[in-house]
């Protein structure tokens, strides 16, 4: 018995864990520093070639 309630008070710690991240208002403005960072650095140095663009748009999809 002292095992399973281990175990269950382990699996709900995790489950606690996972649910816990709500983006904030300093997560929301660090990502738009970095999108706008990465808009100069195109303006500055495009991409060379079309599958270079295809990456940073699907890096951009992701929000990477």
């Amino acid at each position: 018995m002292r095992i399973s309630l281990l175990t269950a008070t382990a699996a709900l710690m995790m489950v606690g864990l996972a649910a816990c991240h709500q983006e904030g208002p300093a997560e929301r403005a660090g990502r738009n520093l970095d999108n706008a960072g990465q808009s100069v650095s195109d303006a500055v140095n495009p991409p060379q070639g079309p599958v270079e663009s295809a990456g940073r748009k699907v890096d951009r999809a992701l929000g990477r």
